[in-house]
């Protein structure tokens, strides 16, 4: 198996349902299916807290699942987190091999600072790549250092990897640089206010 893979332990799942689900998280289990490949899905229970550790600042974490003896090779796809505490409910992974390539959405980092004056807008957060399933990258940076206003970073304009190559169209804008929004107030001048005056009324 791939180094940068995570490790984690699971067992088969043999019992479902809301109430076995209820039981497993309250137990500190994760429900997960594991599908891809042409296999049927395969149900299975992973540890809470050591899921939620190897998914944490990585959105496509690749993950050794070893489930009693035999390793599988897969990608979190759909990670679902409780919606107030921390906490993973459910994880489909797709099964991968290290051979291959898959498509995924890489996030976009913003490093550096723009010339003064400028403030930057990311206008796509996620970049549609397609990358080795062992050598994906964490994320796609962006150096923005003396940057002009008025620039725009597109696809094309990204350094990507080795291997690695964009499937969102070449134009699409990444991040945009612009003049900061200053409010001057400007001076009336004589004139203006002459133009500006009512006229007299006739004696």
């Amino acid at each position: 198996m791939p180094a940068n893979a995570i490790k984690l332990d699971a067992t088969d799942r043999t019992e479902f349902g809301k109430g076995s689900s209820r039981r497993a998280r309250r137990a500190g289990q994760v429900p997960a299916v594991v599908y891809g490949h042409g296999t049927e899905p395969r149900h299975l229970l992973l540890e809470e807290h050591a899921t939620r550790l190897a998914l944490r600042g990585n959105e496509n974490a690749l993950i050794e699942l070893n489930v009693d003896g035999e390793s599988l090779l897969a990608l979190a796809k759909d990670v679902q987190r409780h919606p107030i505490r921390p906490g993973v409910q459910h994880i489909d992974f797709l099964l991968v091999n290290r051979n291959e390539k898959v498509e995924v959405e890489v996030p976009v980092v913003v490093t550096g600072e723009p010339e003064p004056g400028t403030i930057h807008i990311i206008e796509l957060a996620h970049v549609l790549v397609s990358a080795p399933a062992i050598a994906i990258p964490e994320s796609i940076d962006v150096d923005l250092t003396g940057v002009e206003a008025g620039t725009a970073v597109r696809v094309s304009d990204l350094t990507l990897p080795d291997d690695v190559e964009a499937i969102t169209e070449a134009d699409t804008d990444v991040v945009n640089v612009s003049l900061e929004a200053v409010a001057v107030a400007e001076e009336e001048t004589p004139a203006e206010a002459a133009e500006g005056a009512a006229p007299a009324e006739a004696e």
